[in-house]
């Protein structure tokens, strides 16, 4: 690796004594009055509720900080099972009982009938004050939510270092190159911008391997490997079953497969958001390690000590879903192409993931700071959600990578406070690409196409529909319902063995984005190619002639891994080409990585991908998402890294996951 002759880390990290957050009085009268106003407007708007001026509306907003300043503290220190849920309801509860206080001990001034008109105020008091402060410029003062995390953080124990340097890893789900940058000049990432061209960042890509999705990259930047992985969901002939990247129980057994006892978060490490743990010594809402939800988690509690977060967070959730239902009527008044799917509970999903996952993961990154964590690493998935269901670039896609690189700002102005100096590096785990799905452009999917190929089948299993976006917010939504079965795919158990069984179907047809894979039950091992045109003599031939099937991955007894496409054919082993290309509309590297996924155990008995024109930047997806990943084509493999000048990185290019965990543990503090 290249190092600059100085390294700035080594000066800083001598004697480091952290900031104290100092209180602005004259911010704080002002945050007063303002929340002193909204109190005011929301009494006008919710009956039987009154308030005699801008003098009683202090008296109760002063009462109402003295309780919110005492109560919510003592419940985030409260060991409490289901620490979210039950916390998150307590202190929603002391926001309408302090309303309700309030109104009894300034009689005259202020009136309140019950504590369900109070709590309605309170919510309604939020929404108002909220805006305000936007408005007035005046939601940006973070002071007291440092000098409240710092409190919870010396309560629950300051991490011993050896001043070094501790390393935030902050991972944009689904985020390419080339829309960072496109979104950096048109001003939707403003803090990276400035990161980038003022305080001294470098930006630079790498490539994703075949399996271009969260799973694959995380188990390969976490655990350094990610071996045997060859899409978000596959077979496993041997056992009859279906694994997943976002079933819990599956992804239990992910990490125990590919832990080695070297995965960037072991020795003091926290995980945050993620699919895997990669070893950490703490989790939230990480699947890996859903148990732990479910206990006394005391990483909630930096968030809960602060009452108004909790008000915050419902209206902003509301705010959200609201956002969401505008954009999908724009979409479909305009007639905007491609569209998805926009209904149902998406719009809850979304306001989970853009806003409650999102600051909650925000609130444990400040903690694992103020602890003086060796290395934290947590994602916040919020874009790739939106993108998912919106496009690539659309509108609100945009903002919701414009109020991430917000959360960015306040996690980089938060490290004078913390225990030891930290370096913050935002990366991502791929990136996506654009296009109407399969379905779309044709009226029927993958798996009917296969059907209707196949000489004979006795039942399918089809599983073409959501991605790994859904893993975490219904991890969340377990977590603040209680109810550990919601995260689950495939099944309604929490426990029980790695994979879902596929019974007696003959046929399982998979999508992982615009990845296909296709296995035919006949036999508990993979299918040659001559072995399918003896049996099924339609199926290769159908697939190979389809105008949206670019590409597919067999195995021949004769010539070994081979790739079809339609009008011709590559021999991985030799490079011998028949015909035209199949893989000459995608990356250079495009053969490597093949060669390398017909290697794992349970790789397809077809693995198909789509088509991609580069000239438009287009392919299509298996599932119903019109922004995708997963396999090859475009900018779903052109992840990025965001990281100081003085992190060293290697001359060579970053070609897979493996080479991203590498350079993170070059870059993490020694444990």
């Amino acid at each position: 690796m290249s190092t600059p002759p100085e390294d700035p880390r080594v000066p800083r990290a001598i004697g480091w004594h952290p900031e104290t957050p100092r209180l602005r009085p004259i911010r704080l009268v002002i945050s007063w009055f303002v929340s002193a106003v909204a109190l005011l407007v929301a009494a006008s708007v919710v009956p039987d509720v009154e308030i005699e001026g801008i003098a009683g509306a202090l008296a109760v907003t002063a009462v109402i900080a003295v309780v919110n300043a005492v109560l919510p503290p003592l419940i985030a220190a409260m060991r409490l099972p289901l620490t979210l849920l039950l916390g998150f309801v307590l202190v929603l509860v002391v926001d309408a009982l302090a309303l309700k206080w309030a109104s009894d001990l300034i009689e005259g001034s202020f009136g309140i009938d019950s504590y369900g008109l109070a709590f309605a105020t309170s919510l309604l008091a939020a929404a108002v004050d909220l805006v305000l402060q936007v408005f007035l410029g005046t939601n940006d003062d973070e002071q007291y939510t440092l000098r409240v995390v710092r409190r919870i953080a010396r309560r629950q124990g300051r991490i011993e270092h050896d001043g070094s340097p501790g390393l935030i890893c902050l991972e944009i789900d689904g985020l390419g190159l080339p829309v960072l940058e496109r979104a950096m000049r048109s001003g939707h990432a403003p803090h990276l911008t400035r990161w980038l061209f003022e305080d001294g960042y470098r930006l630079v890509q790498w490539e994703t391997d075949l399996s271009s999705q969260t799973g694959a990259s995380q188990a390969g930047i976490l655990l350094g490997s990610n071996e045997g992985i060859p899409a978000f969901r596959w077979v496993e002939k041997d056992r009859g079953v279906i694994m997943s990247c976002s079933r819990p129980q599956d992804c239990v057994e992910i990490e125990r497969r590919h832990a080695t006892g070297v995965g960037l978060l072991a020795n003091g490490g926290a995980s945050r958001g993620n699919l895997l743990s990669g070893e950490a010594d703490d989790a939230i809402l990480t699947i890996s390690r859903l148990a732990d939800e479910f206990r006394a988690n005391p990483g909630y509690r930096g968030f809960l000590a602060n009452g108004f977060n909790v008000t915050r967070m419902v209206v902003l959730f509301g705010w959200e879903v609201a956002l969401e239902l505008v954009a999908a009527a724009r979409q479909k008044r305009r007639d905007i192409r491609p569209r998805g799917h926009r209904g149902g509970v998406y719009p809850f999903l979304r306001a989970v993931m853009c806003v409650f996952v999102r600051d909650l993961v925000v609130y444990s990154v400040l903690t694992d700071m103020m602890r003086g964590r060796p290395v934290v690493y947590a994602t916040f998935a919020s874009y790739d959600e939106v993108a998912h269901h919106s496009g690539l670039e659309r509108p609100d896609t945009l903002e919701a990578l414009r109020k991430l690189d917000q959360q960015f700002g306040r996690i980089a102005a938060a490290r004078p406070y913390a225990q030891r100096p930290y370096d913050i590096v935002v990366l991502s785990d791929h990136g996506q690409t654009q296009g109407a799905t399969f379905k779309q452009r044709h009226g029927y999917g993958l798996d009917e196409l296969v059907s209707r190929s196949l000489e004979r089948t006795d039942g399918m299993v089809s599983l073409m529909g959501g991605d790994e976006i859904d893993a975490v917010p219904r991890a969340a939504l377990g977590e603040a319902t209680g109810r550990p079965s919601m995260v689950t795919e495939g099944d309604d158990e929490p426990g029980g063995d790695a994979g879902v069984p596929v019974g007696d179907r003959s046929t399982v047809v998979l999508g992982s984005g615009n990845l296909g894979l296709i296995y035919l039950m006949e036999e508990a091992r993979r299918l040659t190619y001559e072995e399918l045109m003896e049996r099924h003599p339609r199926l290769i031939p159908s697939l190979r002639e389809h105008e949206h099937i670019g590409w597919l991955l067999v195995r021949s007894s004769e010539r070994g891994p081979l790739v079809l496409g339609p009008k011709g054919e590559r021999e991985l082993a030799t490079g011998t080409v028949t015909g035209e290309d199949p893989l000459a509309p995608f990356s250079p590297t495009a053969a490597r990585h093949l060669l390398r996924t017909d290697g794992f155990e349970h790789v397809a008995d077809i693995m198909v991908g789509s088509f991609y024109d580069p000239h438009l930047d287009e392919g299509c997806a298996f599932e119903e998402l019109i922004s995708f990943h997963g396999g090859l084509g475009g900018e779903q493999t052109e992840p990025f890294i965001l990281a100081p000048a003085h992190l060293p990185l290697p001359d060579e290019e970053l070609i897979g996951a493996a080479a991203v965990h590498g350079v993170l543990m070059e870059w993490r503090p020694s444990a």
